[in-house]
């Protein structure tokens, strides 16, 4: 007998293993291509927004250089001035604002006043003002949404769509995860195959290029679109993950402080409440103060300490009487416990920030990626299509080729099966 005969039947459980893996591999394939097919437009818009999010604040400056960077010469003067000089410019706004300090030398204080009357009704929309800390001069007062940055902000982070929007966004996060996982199942080669795999071929038929670029554009990013996926979602939709965090590990809350002005008592001046912060945290970089909103209210001084993942959204933070300077709590973002720690990395690792200048950049480039791979996908499900028509084309006369070997165009037809 020959050896064909010899090999005997192919056994039952081999007929069945080989049956549920490629039921499997049919579902992880109908998942990544309804996916893509669905949703790819919304990645593509999300990764290019993401990407010039990365430098959104460089950008602003370019866009806006009347409002970006400080003409003045000298010393920066005492951020109280900064402040009475943006009082002087606002009076009507008397409830608290924050004020950024500069993240360069050269960089204006940026002031947001949360809750303007003028866009109360939106979620988000602080009046954002920025002012020359050397010449105290008070640039134009701009609302979160209508200049080209934050717009674009909103558009990635909500689609425009406010609270509707960011669930939106938080879905198609999960299911750009989704997207992710399931290709790597399709492309995961067998043991001893991972050099093929990785493999460009350089002279392919231009198929065999979409494919390849489609397949190697997917495993490089695929670490990096996970993650901006999964920090993505907690960050846009974190009523859904809080609580489970919580319960693991308890998650810092802010106190509820109250304060109490006395009879004839002056405010404490800004530069004099960083001061008292500084008593706590004296290698600290302060990053940002939140005045009182009343004579109720507290300064919050917002600090970045080495060691934490952001310094432009940093979590140590010390709260202050304004009318004693009395420290009336503390935040060491270095003592937090493994949830907060969790929470503490998101926009960074979101941003690049955590791993600077090289993370940033990295993120950057990913935002480019479900471009590549969305264009790339739907011309490879074409040409599926099309193979799958002309093999289906009843034939009128004899060919050289046997039935089912049709050929794609730029495909040979010996390679078919391979694909």
């Amino acid at each position: 007998m020959n050896g064909a005969r010899d090999a005997g039947p192919v056994p039952v459980t081999t007929n069945v293993a080989a049956g549920r893996r490629r039921r499997w591999r049919d579902a992880w394939l109908a998942i990544h291509l309804y996916a893509g097919l669905v949703v790819g437009g919304v990645f593509v818009l999300l990764g290019i927004t993401g990407s010039l999010l990365v430098f959104y604040v460089e950008i602003d400056r370019v866009l806006e250089p009347a409002v970006a960077t400080s003409g003045g010469n000298g010393q920066p003067r005492a951020l109280e001035e900064v402040f009475r000089a943006l009082q002087a410019a606002h009076p009507e706004r008397t409830r608290a604002w924050r004020l950024e300090l500069p993240m360069d030398g050269d960089d204006p204080v940026t002031a947001r006043y949360y809750k303007p009357a003028e866009t109360e009704h939106l979620g988000f929309a602080p009046l954002i003002v920025r002012v020359d800390p050397r010449t105290l001069e008070v640039g134009p007062a701009r609302f979160w949404g209508d200049f080209a940055m934050t717009w674009i902000y909103d558009l990635h982070y909500a689609l425009l769509l406010d609270r509707t929007g960011r669930t939106i966004v938080a879905v198609v996060g999960i299911v750009l995860l989704a997207s992710v996982v399931t290709g790597l199942a399709l492309w995961w080669p067998a043991s001893g195959r991972w050099q093929t795999a990785l493999a460009w071929k350089r002279n392919a038929v231009p198929a065999r290029r979409v494919y390849d670029l489609h397949k190697l554009g997917g495993v490089g990013g695929a670490l990096l679109l996970a993650i901006l996926a999964v920090t993505g979602v907690m960050l846009g939709e974190p009523s859904w993950f809080d609580p489970a965090i919580d319960a693991v590990s308890t998650l810092h809350r802010h106190p509820k402080l109250f304060t109490e002005r006395p009879a004839g008592a002056e405010r404490l001046p800004v530069d004099a409440a960083i001061a008292v912060a500084r008593t706590r945290f004296a290698m600290a970089e302060p990053r940002w103060v939140e005045t009182p909103a009343d004579d109720t209210g507290t300064y919050r001084v917002q600090m970045y300490q080495a060691g934490e993942p952001g310094r432009r959204f940093p979590k140590t933070q010390v709260w202050i009487d304004p009318w004693n300077g009395a420290v009336l709590a503390v935040r060491d973002a270095r003592a937090d416990g493994a949830g907060d720690t969790v929470l503490a990395w998101l926009h960074p690792l979101h941003s690049g920030e955590a791993l600077g200048m090289p993370g940033r950049l990295l993120v950057l480039a990913s935002g480019f990626v479900p471009a590549l791979l969305f264009v790339t996908g739907v011309i490879r499900w074409r040409q599926k299509a099309a193979a799958r028509r002309v093999g289906n084309l009843p034939r009128t006369a004899p060919t050289p080729r046997t039935a089912g070997s049709a050929p794609v165009p730029g495909i040979p037809a010996r390679r078919r099966s391979r694909r």
